[in-house]
């Protein structure tokens, strides 16, 4: 096993994490998701930061958190609206050490705290374990078309504990 990583901290979006976030984002996408998207369609997906200052516009008109392990930025997540979960990607160098689920249950919790019943997400194949197994479940299949490449993604729901921290103790 490789060294224990400190446990990542949190906090807001500023403008100027947007070229950061562009990289994470391109990186999640080419190095993680290749098991269930060919390359013109993960292309076609990380195109999204491309245009770098409306990919930060994006990330400006959510509530956007960052985690950071020793100060840099390794993953972000994003609530768009007051119920759904709009982006959640972490640099491949940081996952699968917790840092993903940190994410998501702070966005659980900031939603849970403004009254929200409910959390949706369209989790992409590859990502729908992670949501499954933090009791989203599936509601619809989906396809979307992104630069002429066709994505699937699945609906996913989760129903937030009154008043009582999603996701539990660690």
């Amino acid at each position: 096993m490789g060294q224990t990583l400190p446990k990542p901290a949190l906090r807001p979006f500023l403008a100027a994490d947007t070229p950061v976030l562009a990289a994470i984002f391109v990186a999640s996408i080419e190095e993680l998701t290749g098991d269930d998207y060919n390359e013109a369609q993960q292309e076609a997906w990380a195109s999204a930061a491309d245009d770098e200052e409306q990919f930060g516009k994006r990330l400006a008109g959510e509530l956007t958190l960052i985690a950071t392990l020793r100060n840099a930025p390794v993953g972000f997540a994003a609530l768009k609206g007051a119920d759904h979960i709009d982006m959640l990607y972490v640099h491949p160098s940081a996952a699968r050490q917790g840092v993903a689920s940190m994410l998501c249950e702070a966005l659980e919790k900031l939603a849970g705290g403004r009254g929200v019943k409910s959390l949706t997400v369209d989790a992409s194949d590859n990502a729908q374990e992670f949501f499954s197994k933090r009791g989203y479940v599936a509601k619809q299949r989906n396809t979307v078309t992104i630069n002429g490449e066709w994505l699937a993604n699945t609906t996913m729901q989760k129903t937030l504990a009154d008043g009582a921290a999603p996701g539990g103790p660690k």
